[in-house]
């Protein structure tokens, strides 16, 4: 497990992060900011760094800033705190043999833990030392194994999701990369669409965000 940094969180470094969690969970940004959340959740420096990148390479950057850009990472860090997409609930019976070893006492697992152990393994040493070719191809085999066929229940299915719920709740995912309209002008019963056609962000159905 990786070492915990000694002095702990700063809780203004985690505003980005805090607010995208109030956001996309419709609290105040007060409280997502200044909960008081377990040492043990407490990431590393190392860690903090991995999950800004990573989000970054699920969400790179165009002509709109990407994910880890906009503090998707940080986002991510508090929602698998606060048990967001189920992140806190015990492990299920069947649940893959590999990540007893990354086990709360209450049965839940430590994601960062695992994510981070699991990237060094597949990019054959430090993930984050490596080039960005290594990284992508770590990202990328482990993207695959988690969306494989027959794969029901996988940890970066949930991590994944989180980025992307970060993202598209932020300014910039929400009102750059899908379309908005705060209060639409008239009713269409059937619009035409197309590939380059983006789902609202002001439609929450739409949470596919394709």
């Amino acid at each position: 497990m990786a070492e915990r940094q000694a002095a702990g969180w700063s809780r203004r470094d985690f505003f980005g992060g805090a607010a995208l969690l109030a956001m996309a969970v419709g609290i105040p940004a007060a409280v997502a900011h200044f909960a008081d959340l377990d040492p043990s959740d407490e990431p590393s420096d190392r860690q903090r760094a991995m999950i800004a990148g990573v989000s970054q390479l699920v969400i790179p950057r165009t002509d709109t800033a990407g994910a880890g850009d906009v503090g998707v990472g940080d986002f991510v860090i508090l929602a698998l705190a606060h048990g967001l997409e189920g992140s806190r609930a015990p492990l299920a019976a069947d649940a893959m043999p590999n990540l007893a070893s990354f086990q709360r006492r209450d049965g839940s697992l430590r994601h960062l833990d695992w994510l981070e152990t699991q990237l060094d393994q597949r990019a054959s040493g430090d993930f984050q030392k490596a080039d960005p070719a290594r990284r992508i191809a770590a990202l990328q085999a482990l993207d695959g194994e988690a969306f494989g066929e027959g794969v029901r229940s996988h940890p970066w299915r949930t991590i994944k999701g989180l980025i992307l719920t970060g993202y598209y709740t932020s300014e910039v995912g929400g009102s750059k990369e899908l379309n908005y309209e705060l209060v639409p002008g008239r009713w269409d019963p059937d619009l035409p669409r197309t590939p380059a056609t983006h789902a609202w962000s002001s439609d929450w159905t739409a949470v596919d965000f394709g």
